[in-house]
């Protein structure tokens, strides 16, 4: 009889209104087939719908309802601040992520990843093919992101051209005690996060599917184009700050930032209204930011 490992795995499940979707994601999360430990962190945002009793109900029936560390927050805190709170309260010595509206499909998601890991110590985060489907569960004819048809092998420098791994793929080292506390002010939760772990190794991508990802449902996914370009300049940004010493990195993230604001301008080089409006508000709120939080960025 194989006997469990000692050591615990940290699944972060933030949530806001998604109570159609969140029994789905819990189940798939405490389907898995493991010989370690695994906590999963149900973060409720004050959400105004019936997650709670949802959540409840699944704790108190399910065979592995004792894995659930539930919370739901007294007052709404966003978006982001709510995914950084979950990931803050891992305690496992690897972390995986599912929001509530995506799922695991392979009970074995875990397992197989955790067991690369384990092996492979100079990697620090391994991720996956997923299925990307609408709100309705019908697969989408274009994917948000690409994925090879064969392993990979990336690092901290791919990363900057921009974010390929998909949230509910993700499997990573718990290489900090905290994260900083600028991440929450980043419009992006997951881009940051894995440029962060991202200094500690290498990534490994396998072709497997294990997953689905809801597009259109969650907060990125149903932003307009320009929105994204601007939300991910801001992020782009704020990691030019954290990683200024780190010269070939910061050279690689000011280039990306020019090039997406290249990507806002029309034939006349000049920015759409809407576009110019977002590079507004995201630029005073981002000259905010530093003065309240230089002695942050680090």
């Amino acid at each position: 009889m194989k006997t469990k490992n000692l050591f615990l795995v940290s699944v972060a499940m933030p949530n806001y209104g998604q109570d159609q979707f969140i029994s789905q994601a819990i189940l798939g999360v405490l389907s898995q087939k493991a010989d370690f430990e695994i906590e999963l962190i149900v973060a409720n945002d004050c959400s105004p719908d019936n997650t709670e009793a949802i959540v409840q109900e699944i704790i108190h029936t399910h065979p592995n309802g004792s894995w659930i560390k539930y919370t739901r927050h007294a007052e709404n805190k966003g978006a982001i601040p709510n995914f950084a709170w979950s990931i803050s309260q891992a305690k496992g010595k690897y972390i995986a992520i599912c929001e509530g509206d995506d799922y695991w499909t392979d009970p074995l998601k875990i397992q197989k990843q955790v067991d690369f890991l384990e092996k492979n110590k100079d990697y620090s985060i391994i991720f996956h093919k997923v299925k990307e489907i609408d709100a309705s569960g019908n697969q989408t004819d274009t994917n948000i992101l690409n994925s090879p048809e064969e392993e990979q092998t990336y690092d901290l420098k791919h990363l900057t051209a921009g974010n390929f791994i998909h949230t509910p793929s993700v499997v990573f080292r718990k290489n900090f005690n905290e994260l900083p506390p600028w991440i929450v002010y980043s419009p992006l939760g997951d881009y940051p996060l894995h440029m962060l772990n991202a200094q500690y190794g290498l990534i490994k991508y396998v072709p497997e599917e294990m997953a689905v990802y809801r597009v259109g449902n969650g907060v990125w996914s149903s932003q307009s184009r320009n929105h994204r370009i601007i939300n991910t300049m801001f992020t782009v940004k704020l990691l030019t700050l954290h990683f200024f010493n780190h010269k070939e990195i910061y050279h690689l993230l000011s280039n990306r930032y020019k090039h997406l604001l290249e990507s806002l301008t029309n034939h006349n080089k000049t920015l759409s209204p809407e576009a110019a409006a977002y590079k507004l508000s995201f630029k005073k709120l981002f000259m905010i930011i530093i003065k309240k939080m230089k002695h942050l960025i680090k």
